[in-house]
């Protein structure tokens, strides 16, 4: 009996007997799979360590499959698995891992893919309606995400982030349909994202779009205020440790000659005079002077603005 031609370019094998063209029923894309005892053969192929590399599951009946690795940390792996338009529905893939491939407009209603590892599987168009994905795993970007980020051709390149854009859109809609919401948030940054790159690059709105992510991640983000917020008080800190402070009278200054003891307290004083400013408290005891009296407006108006952010942030993601 022959085997499977089906070979992995690591040097993996399909050991399944092979068909009429060389191929075994599940790396056959003109086999028949839209029997009912397809999910249930599949499933002992896997149990039984078939080689889970390119399966072509291509419109596949795979209905109330379960591949469900009992007794083991991790999920079955699929790699580069095609399961364009396959019926997934009721699917049981707890902890299911997918490396590559297709899911491209899949039905996944009612499927379980609590814990699952979706990392570089097209995404779009897939139905999920209903599906568990509370600690769904889709990688650091989606698969058209990556390939943007590296087309050249500006017009491939937009196709593929409005692409992305849409699966981050329903990832979102399905998160936020469970209750998910800190999986929401994630999606809607990149959502957001994906929408900016299509903006032309040298474009104002495309520039603000940045802004706000940078600042808050399109409100997602709480931490990036306040480490921008830090980094905002110590470079106005070391700004004024430069230009100058005026106390009781008294202008102070970084001066060379002077100790590192003098200098390191008059740097302390900086910083707290930074707070101060930031915060918009105005103690009144140090005032800047010369050209450091443009840059503590500039902190103060920038500070006044970030605190009612940063409000506007941590009261959104704390309400959900």
């Amino acid at each position: 009996m022959s085997h499977c031609h089906y070979l992995v370019s690591d040097g993996r094998q399909c050991r399944e007997p092979a068909g009429p063209n060389g191929l075994c029923h599940w790396h056959d894309p003109k086999s028949d799979k839209q029997s009912e005892e397809t999910a249930h053969a599949l499933e002992q192929f896997v149990r039984r360590g078939g080689l889970c590399h390119g399966l072509q599951l291509a419109r596949a009946n795979l209905k109330g499959l379960n591949l469900v690795n009992q007794g083991s940390p991790d999920g079955f792996l699929l790699e580069k698995c095609d399961l364009y338009r396959a019926n997934l529905q009721g699917a049981h893939l707890y902890r299911l891992r997918m490396r590559g491939g297709s899911l491209m407009k899949a039905d996944l209603t009612d499927t379980n893919l609590h814990c699952a590892h979706l990392h570089d599987v097209n995404l779009l168009g897939i139905r999920w309606g209903n599906t568990r994905i509370d600690s769904l795993d889709t990688g650091p970007r989606v698969l058209q995400e990556s390939r943007g980020r590296r087309e050249r051709d500006r017009r491939r390149a937009d196709i593929l982030f409005k692409e992305a854009e849409e699966i981050y859109r329903d990832l979102r809609k399905a998160a936020e349909h469970q209750g998910i919401f800190t999986l929401s948030g994630r999606y809607i940054q990149q959502e957001l994202t994906m929408r900016r790159l299509q903006m032309p690059f040298w474009s104002l709105r495309r520039f603000l779009s940045w802004i706000v992510d940078l600042f808050c991640g399109y409100g997602e983000d709480p931490l990036r205020v306040v480490l921008f917020s830090l980094i905002m008080i110590a470079c106005s800190a070391v700004f004024y440790f430069f230009f100058g402070l005026s106390f009781a009278g008294e202008h102070l200054i970084y001066r060379p000659d002077a100790s590192l003891h003098d200098n390191l307290i008059f740097l302390l004083e900086c910083l707290y005079y930074s707070v101060v400013t930031f915060t918009t408290l105005g103690y009144g005891d140090f005032t800047p002077v010369g050209i450091s009296r443009l840059f503590a407006a500039l902190e103060a108006f920038t500070g006044s603005f970030t605190l009612a952010l940063f409000v506007v942030v941590f009261v959104k993601k704390m309400t959900r």
